[in-house]
């Protein structure tokens, strides 16, 4: 995978942090403003300010000033990449799935162990 070029994030580095994501689910309902979003977490307005900047480099949220407040909004279609890499591997799960499925379908017919395992 290419490096990502100086001051810019992609999704996955982005979403990494469990921070980040906490901060997304804030977000998913309305804008926030950064005092409002720190005052869910235990860390000063610094360290959620540098959470906010790399989940806007990577695209995942918007800032927008209404007079001398920043606002916050989520900013979902990045989180397309994201969908599309796990979409890959549901047939994975899908297979296996199935697979547990037949197994367990097919010892329903089974009579089952009597107690000394005959």
């Amino acid at each position: 995978m290419p490096a990502q070029p100086s001051g810019k994030h992609d999704v996955f580095q982005a979403i990494a942090d469990p921070t980040r994501r906490e901060v997304l689910k804030l977000l998913v309902d309305r804008e926030m403003p950064i005092a409002a979003i720190t005052g869910h977490f235990p860390m000063t307005r610094t360290a959620v300010s540098k959470h906010l900047r790399i989940l806007s480099e990577a695209g995942l949220v918007k800032e927008r000033k209404v007079g001398r407040e920043t606002r916050y909004r989520l900013e979902p279609e990045p989180l397309q990449e994201l969908r599309n890499w796990l979409r890959y591997y549901e047939r994975y799960w899908e297979n296996k799935l199935s697979a547990l499925q037949r197994l367990v379908e097919a010892d329903d017919g089974a009579e089952p162990p009597t107690p000394d395992g005959r």
